[in-house]
Formats: structure tokens, C-alpha cells, sequence
């Protein structure tokens, strides 16, 4: 029997990088996976590669950032054993850099995207005994990297968002971990 057999995943940004790597492995384990990503043919190749491996794999075209199309899509799925956090974009640039457009654009993608997975699958989560969250972070949240002001801000913001959702649901069975990847080419 695989590890995943029977578990319902939703990966967001599951269309590509560490996403779709993600997504392959949780199908080839036997998880159902529902992919949240905004480009479709990124999506939707990694269902056909998930689907010729004989897994099963939905894809949802939606934009984390509106919280409005993430609770639609997750009331769709109904069950969740496990969200992974993944869906994020990069800003080149220092803080003088940094634009408050540019700022804003990777804080609703990266932070607010992962919020809105949360404020929609942990409450599934409760009414069915538990789950596992996995929020995306990266090493820049505990070094800084040249050049990421906005990109090491939201990264930090995924770590503690991970901190506390571990302390706030364990008492209803989730579990919530953060990893912290070097850059992934």
C-alpha cells in the first residue's frame, strides 16, 4: 500500500517547480492531488504526467491571491488531508528597490495566496479529525539574500504563519511544518 493511498492533497502552484514535483511524487504515492495554480497549461501538464502514471490528479485555474475563488474551489473538493503551501513569485531588488506595487503583488501572492489556503482547508480539516500543512518557505527567511527585501519578508511571514497554525490546531490533529529550500533551479 503506497504512504498516500486514499488522501485527498491540494498543492498550490502545483503547475510547475517544486509544485509539480510535489504533486507527481503525493500522486505517485497514491494521493488524490488538486492542483491550485493560475497558469493552466502548467497545470494541466503536470495532470497528464500525474494521469499516465496512473494517478489521479484534478487542476483548479484560480488566483490564490482572491480568497474568494480559493474557498470555492476547496467547498468543490470537500475533503483535505493535506495542503502544501507552494504557490509563490520573486522580486529582484533592495529595500530602495522595492516599489509598493512590487511589494504588494508578492505579499498577496506569497502571504496572503497561503493565508487564504489555510482560512479554507483548516476548518475541513477539523470537521475530519486532522491533516498535514506544509507552507513553502525558504532559507532566505532565516539569512536574507541580496536583492530579496519583499521575497525574505514574505518568506519569513510563511514561517511564523507555520508556527502558529501548529500551535493553534494541534489540539484538532493538524499538523503544520514549514521547509526552507535554497534556490531551485
Amino acid at each position: 500500500m503506497s504512504k498516500l493511498n486514499a488522501k485527498v492533497a491540494i498543492v498550490t502552484g502545483g503547475g510547475s517547480g517544486i509544485g509539480r514535483a510535489i504533486s507527481t511524487l503525493f500522486a505517485k504515492e497514491g494521493a488524490t492531488v488538486h492542483i491550485f495554480d493560475l497558469n493552466p497549461a502548467g497545470g494541466e501538464d503536470t495532470k497528464r504526467e500525474i494521469e499516465s502514471a496512473g494517478g489521479k490528479c484534478e487542476v483548479h485555474t484560480l488566483n490564490v491571491s482572491n480568497q474568494e475563488e480559493v474557498l470555492s474551489a476547496v467547498s468543490k473538493i470537500g475533503k483535505v488531508d493535506i495542503l502544501v503551501n507552494n504557490a509563490g513569485i520573486a522580486h529582484v531588488g533592495n529595500l530602495e528597490g522595492c516599489s509598493a506595487e512590487d511589494f504588494d503583488r508578492i505579499y498577496q501572492v506569497n502571504v496572503k495566496g497561503a493565508y487564504n489556503a489555510l482560512y479554507a482547508v483548516v476548518p475541513v480539516m477539523k470537521a475530519n479529525a486532522g491533516g498535514a500543512i506544509l507552507n513553502l518557505a525558504s532559507i532566505a527567511t532565516l539569512v536574507g539574500i541580496a536583492d530579496r527585501f519583499a521575497y525574505s519578508m514574505s518568506k519569513g511571514a510563511i514561517y511564523a504563519m507555520s508556527l502558529s497554525i501548529a500551535r493553534d490546531y494541534m489540539k484538532d490533529n493538524i499538523r503544520s511544518n514549514s521547509i526552507s529550500p535554497a534556490r531551485v533551479h
